[in-house]
C-alpha cells in the first residue's frame, strides 16, 4: 500500500512492429496519472504497478524510447501481458525445468 503522502505516478508504453523499443507515450502523478490509468483500462489496456519501473521509466523524455538498460524488466511486463492475453500459453521454465513467474 501506498503511504498518503506519496502522489501516483504513471508511465504508459507503445511499442509498434517499426519501433526499436517500446515508447513512452505518456507519464504523469497526481490527477494526471489517474487519468492515465483510467484510460487505460477503459481500452482494456492492463495496468501493471511497479513503484520502481515507474519511477525508472518518469527518467524517459515523452516520445522517446525506453533505454537499453530497462529491456529487460520491460520484457517481462510483456511477458506477463502476453500470458494474460493468452492463459493456454504455459508459463516459461528455467533451466531446471521449473516454472518461472
Amino acid at each position: 500500500m501506498r503511504p498518503p503522502n506519496k502522489r501516483q505516478a504513471a508511465v504508459a508504453l507503445a511499442y509498434r512492429n517499426h519501433d526499436l523499443a517500446p515508447r513512452v507515450v505518456a507519464q504523469g502523478s497526481g490527477l494526471v496519472a489517474r487519468a492515465i490509468i483510467e484510460r487505460a483500462r477503459q481500452h482494456g489496456i492492463y495496468v501493471h504497478e511497479s513503484e520502481e519501473l515507474v519511477g525508472l521509466l518518469m527518467q524517459v523524455e515523452l516520445d522517446q524510447y525506453i533505454p537499453p538498460q530497462l529491456y529487460l524488466a520491460v520484457a517481462e511486463l510483456l511477458a506477463w501481458v502476453y500470458r494474460l492475453e493468452h492463459p493456454e500459453t504455459p508459463a516459461p521454465r528455467n533451466e531446471a525445468g521449473e516454472m518461472r513467474r
